[in-house]
């Protein structure tokens, strides 16, 4: 019975010596030291490792569930914290390229619109530009037409013959009015001037040559609707007219009528204004 006792009491002791190391080292940890800086992560301070190995050193064989989660808590508290602060990370970095692409966007789409707008500027001024120039070449035309005005230019002579006594227009003599009335059609700033030359002597001359310059205008008039307003008539009788060269005269044996067509430049005028007021009306919106 002694000897059991003997040979129990060592077992005893030796089983005894985990949980007595458990509990050194459990109770004999010190308090960890203050936070004394928070340049971390998280912004708490570092984890302290323990200062004392215990009885068994850093790995004890006899550790209990509750000791090995109650020295892995503080770890597993901090990897949490560093998860959720690198997601949160990531969420903001996400946040800001987002924001810095709408920027970077926004900002393209307003240096596109001002390159529109300067786009549209440019014409608008190139437009204005051939307007004003336009309107400086009317205005020179028109300033040289109105000083012109009164300048009558010879365009067109015919001359009509007739048998002495008839004033009654040939085939030919019609013909040639024809011609020259086909001409002016339409037109602006011309004058006829019809001139009669018969032969014979003082007012008896006159009269035929007037009445030869007269069935000239009255057919002019009748068949081709020229005004009257136009047409300057002048019985010249038996006035010499000029020869071909401007120091001798000669006179004529029967009668003729002389007709000059005489423009000035109105209806150039007329011609260049024409296309302007067309293009300005095609530049104008619908």
């Amino acid at each position: 019975m002694n000897n059991r006792i003997l040979i129990a009491l060592p077992l005893a002791a030796l089983l005894s010596l985990p949980a007595l190391a458990q509990t050194t080292s459990s109770t004999s940890q010190p308090a960890a030291a203050p936070a004394t800086s928070t340049d971390t992560a998280t912004g708490k301070a570092p984890l302290a490792p323990p200062s004392r190995e215990g009885f068994w050193g850093r790995v004890n064989p006899f550790a209990r569930k509750k000791y090995v989660q109650r020295q892995t808590e503080p770890i597993r508290d901090r990897v949490n914290e560093l998860d959720d602060l690198t997601a949160a990370n990531g969420r903001n970095i996400k946040d800001t390229d987002a924001r810095a692409l709408a920027g970077i966007k926004l900002a393209s789409d307003k240096a596109n619109e001002a390159d529109q707008h300067a786009i549209d500027a440019g014409n608008k001024a190139t437009v204005a530009q051939q307007t004003a120039q336009e309107a400086t070449t009317r205005i020179q035309t028109v300033e040289t037409v109105v000083s012109n005005i009164d300048q009558y230019k010879a365009s067109n002579q015919t001359e009509i013959r007739f048998r002495p006594g008839q004033t009654v227009l040939s085939k030919p003599a019609k013909d040639a009015l024809d011609e020259m009335a086909t001409t002016v059609k339409g037109q602006r700033g011309y004058i006829i001037e019809v001139q009669g030359f018969a032969s014979g002597r003082g007012q008896i001359a006159i009269e035929n040559s007037q009445k030869m310059a007269e069935s000239v205008v009255r057919y002019m008039v009748l068949n081709h609707e020229i005004p009257v307003y136009r047409i300057y008539l002048v019985g010249m009788g038996n006035a010499p007219a000029p020869a071909d060269d401007t120091t001798n005269t000669k006179r004529i044996s029967g009668g003729r009528v002389e007709i000059s067509l005489l423009k000035n430049d109105l209806e150039q005028l007329s011609s260049n204004t024409t296309p302007a007021m067309s293009s300005d009306s095609q530049q104008q919106p619908k």
